[in-house]
């Protein structure tokens, strides 16, 4: 297989745009390392650019992983170290890159699930943390999520990468106000519970049954009494003194796993 060795190439240029600006609706995702790689395979991606290291062509997880992806119908190109470099969003290559296809989500479609336990994260900044919470919420069994406010775009490499793949799996829309994501649920007679710092009502007394949305705030400050306002029920962690707040990830994680224990 030829080597492309420059930086110039159009590839080159393609990966690094899309680690600069995330596609809004995340029909295009930039995937780092042969984990994702092999994330998006089994979930059905397909892909448009898997980028191999020349150092990985043989004998590694990477090549493997290149192999497969071939197999599964991908145009795997090899580029030297200086212009995998380029493309790689992370200060250490992992040897491989690829640019896989999703179908985007609408809001709509995630809201009118039977049943649907929603997560609805509002000016979660940090995409590491909102990869993180997508994870939790995934492996607590959520349906969906919608994405609001000032959030980071749960579509880029850094959150894709925090929610270890689930981001490829779970249906995911970004780019709403938090209004509209309430209204979205409301208008298929869903209930929200809004996660404040105190005076909500423990997790386990909450009803978490039929279709509902847990409503999540960002880092520092957690959500606006305005965004509290818009639910239908509030829910408050219990910490033990003289801690009084949680990282949104793990914030998260309880309350879906409270809600989980009802819902099972």
């Amino acid at each position: 297989m030829p080597v492309i060795n420059s930086r110039q190439n159009p590839v080159v240029r393609t990966f690094r745009e899309l680690a600069r600006q995330p596609d809004a609706n995340g029909a295009r995702l930039l995937l780092d390392g042969a984990h994702l790689i092999r994330e998006a395979m089994a979930a059905g991606l397909e892909f448009e650019t898997v980028a191999v290291a020349a150092s990985r062509i043989a004998g590694t997880e990477e090549a493997a992983v290149a192999r497969a992806a071939e197999h599964h119908g991908a145009r795997v190109l090899t580029f030297a170290e200086s212009a995998f470099a380029a493309m790689s969003p992370v200060r250490a290559p992992s040897g491989i890159v690829a640019i896989a296809r999703r179908k985007p989500i609408d809001a709509e479609e995630i809201c009118r699930q039977e049943n649907g336990f929603v997560l609805i994260a509002v000016d979660v900044q940090d995409p590491g943390n909102l990869g993180s919470l997508i994870r939790a919420g995934e492996a607590g069994g959520i349906s969906g999520v919608l994405v609001c406010g000032a959030s980071a775009s749960p579509f880029s490499w850094k959150a894709v990468r925090g929610s270890m793949g689930s981001v490829l799996r779970l249906p995911v829309a970004a780019g709403l106000t938090i209004e509209a994501a309430v209204s979205c649920i409301r208008e298929h007679d869903g209930r929200i519970v809004a996660a404040v710092p105190r005076d909500g009502r423990d997790p386990d007394s909450v009803s978490w049954h039929g279709r509902v949305a847990l409503l999540v705030g960002g880092e520092g400050a957690g959500l606006s009494d305005a965004a509290a306002r818009l639910a239908d029920d509030l829910v408050t962690i219990p910490m033990a003194e003289p801690v009084e707040s949680l990282n949104v990830a793990v914030a998260g994680a309880i309350l879906v796993y409270a809600a989980r224990r009802q819902r099972t």
